[in-house]
């Protein structure tokens, strides 16, 4: 009761919107560069479900996923949504698009039960985890399959999404298999 348990480690894995396939690039470079290998990367898919972005980023906007190799501690999350802002402006200013956000990175963790993101918004549904920065759980995993929550982004509903996820939290069981 009274002994407290270091968390177990998460996967780390970023959302990328980008204006073109070359920011699209140029951020998952950027990505590997910062945070090491990455040992998912996923298809590249229209981001079509909103046009929030439109003003800053373009008419034709991509995303892509990106999972890094490295487990890390969840309470790194909001020094990373830091460091994903930084690199966000530093692809902007190198961009000869004339758009204010080339891109747009979205850092998030997976847990064996649950996708939670990064955010600098918040909102009722959302805690705070400090230095300025806010997190959601996004979807669960439950009973053997991705589930959505009242509040889950229409992007992140997509079959192609859970597709994905399951290969980076098989993975993630994997990995901490080996650490026991």
């Amino acid at each position: 009761m009274w002994n407290l348990k270091e968390p177990e480690s998460v996967k780390l894995i970023i959302g990328i919107l980008a204006a073109e396939r070359q920011c699209l690039h140029a951020a998952a470079e950027a990505l590997t560069a910062e945070f090491g290998r990455a040992d998912f990367v996923s298809d590249v898919w229209p981001f079509i479900q909103t046009d929030y972005y439109k003003n800053e980023t373009g008419e034709n906007i991509l995303r892509q996923l990106v999972s890094i190799e490295q487990l890390i501690g969840p309470g790194e999350l909001a020094e990373i949504k830091h460091k994903t802002n930084k690199l966000e402006q530093k692809l902007a200013a190198q961009s000869t698009l004339d758009l204010t956000r080339p891109v747009n990175l979205d850092p998030g963790i997976i847990e064996p039960s649950k996708l939670v993101l990064a955010t600098t918004k918040n909102f009722s549904h959302r805690i705070y985890i400090g230095k300025k920065m806010y997190a959601e759980v996004t979807l669960i995993f439950d009973k053997g399959r991705w589930r959505t929550l009242e509040y889950t982004y229409p992007d992140y509903r997509q079959q192609c999404y859970f597709d994905f996820f399951d290969k980076v939290r098989t993975r993630l069981l994997e990995q901490l298999k080996s650490q026991r």
